[in-house]
């Protein structure tokens, strides 16, 4: 039995569907879920959760995530990346400053409302957006508030006289739910230019980063060696408070009870034979289950 998370590489391409399809013919496993979806189109980290991991799935949605990708000023498409359709061209006659592309950067740091791109799989009366798109119907986009906790530029823009394009690479750390997408959308807006993405590789989410990534291909063909790339699940608790029970508190908490703590923590990782067994979570004077772990070794 496996419980842990698997962090995957994920290829251009590929649903995140796809590799849970991939993972579960290869491993023979039936639980196993992704955490944070990744477009087609966009790479990296995809935390793939296995056995009792798979109850941390909402958790480790809310995790932040960070990006790094490449932006172009010149054109803009209906999905916000180049595999739509060009909506809008101008060619810049001069290059855009990256001081300046770097101050209206700022602007969007902060708690900010952003609308979703049409071609995503945000719901709208049951449907998603982008089968509206491909049916050529308009329908009002919800708006969202995200975090966005960093964006900057990670490189000097490259400017083509040519084509009258300017391309520059950024990272940014980002909040759940957050469509990068649209931002690069709505700074092409701010620096009055059209603006697309050109590519985007996720770096890091709920808590792990692309050096703990391991290619799909890899475990596809060596399946029996994926135990060798398993994050345990205490590893995506390594900022919780932890407690280490004693055999008569073990006893309460295997049967759901609530114990006290001498802590003031608002949850706590409870630990038994040196696994994580349960998170609780402070209900007055005493502890109470949030999310149970019971078989986690």
């Amino acid at each position: 039995m496996i419980n842990g998370i698997l962090v995957v590489d994920k290829d251009k391409g590929m649903t995140s569907a796809d590799v849970v399809y991939h993972l579960r013919k290869a491993l023979h496993i039936r639980k196993i879920g992704h955490a944070g979806t990744l477009d087609p189109d966009v790479t990296g980290v995809l935390p793939i959760a296995i056995g009792q991991a798979t109850k941390l799935i909402e958790l480790m949605h809310t995790q932040n995530k960070k990006y790094v990708g490449t932006a172009i000023l010149g054109y803009a498409t209906d999905s916000y990346d180049i595999s739509g359709k060009v909506l809008k061209s101008q060619k810049l006659t001069d290059p855009i400053a990256k001081e300046e592309i770097e101050q209206q950067m700022k602007k969007f740091v902060g708690q900010i409302e952003q609308v979703p791109p049409i071609y995503s799989a945000v719901r709208v009366n049951g449907k998603h957006l982008y089968e509206y798109a491909r049916e050529g119907i308009e329908v009002d986009r919800p708006k969202r508030q995200v975090q966005i906790f960093a964006y900057d530029t990670m490189s000097e823009p490259v400017f083509d006289s040519k084509t009258g394009f300017q391309e520059f690479d950024f990272q940014i750390e980002c909040s759940k739910g957050t469509y990068v997408r649209s931002l690069v959308n709505d700074l092409g807006t701010r620096l009055g230019v059209p603006a697309v993405m050109k590519t985007l590789r996720r770096t890091a989410s709920s808590g792990f980063t692309i050096d703990q990534a391991v290619k799909l291909d890899q475990i596809i063909a060596h399946p029996d060696e994926v135990t060798n790339f398993i994050q345990p699940i205490d590893a995506f608790f390594k900022d919780y408070e932890t407690c280490d029970l004693t055999s008569g508190q073990w006893l309460k908490v295997k049967n759901g009870n609530s114990i006290p703590l001498k802590t003031n923590a608002k949850k706590v990782a409870l630990r038994y034979n040196n696994s994580v067994k349960a998170i609780y979570q402070k209900d007055d004077a005493v502890y109470r289950p949030d999310l149970m772990l019971l078989q986690n070794e």
